[in-house]
């Protein structure tokens, strides 16, 4: 881990990026709830589609558990809404363009495609409680049954 990120028993440090619900979201407009921020590298890509997908249709049984969902990308807003409207995706996507939320978490990092280098994210999740503080993550997600693993960690 790198200095200044966030850690596992820490209270998460305030963040606010601009929201695909118009206007930005604050990470303290979250207090009294549990969250749930999946970070994905891309919009409309097969496996961030396949996990988005995967959110999508488990969301109501994260309310259930008082818990609410966001992922993230360097997508811009443009991009996150049609990823929204093509899949109905009920819960905000957020624009980390300038990829500041993505340090803070650790997921921004240097990744290898087809034989390129290149800075992207790593796919990661992660469990904030109702007090703001940093209770689970997981790093390097493999999209198969992950969502369900979140969901049960989220009880």
């Amino acid at each position: 881990m790198t200095q200044g990120q966030v850690q596992i028993g820490q209270a998460v440090p305030d963040f606010t990026l601009p929201a695909s619900t118009g206007g930005s979201i604050l990470l303290q407009d979250y207090k009294g709830k549990k969250l749930v921020i999946y970070f994905y590298p891309k919009d409309n890509t097969p496996g961030c589609t396949v996990e988005s997908c995967d959110f999508r249709d488990y969301n109501g049984q994260f309310k259930e558990q008082n818990t609410e969902v966001i992922g993230i990308s360097p997508d811009d807003l443009a991009s996150h809404d049609t990823f929204i409207s093509e899949f109905s995706l009920p819960f905000p996507l957020l624009a980390d363009t300038d990829h500041t939320v993505s340090e803070l978490f650790g997921v921004w990092k240097e990744r290898t495609w087809d034989g390129k280098t290149f800075m992207g994210i790593e796919r990661s999740t992660f469990l904030i409680d109702e007090n703001g503080v940093l209770v689970r993550e997981w790093r390097s997600v493999s999209v198969d049954g992950h969502v369900q693993e979140v969901l049960e960690a989220a009880k």
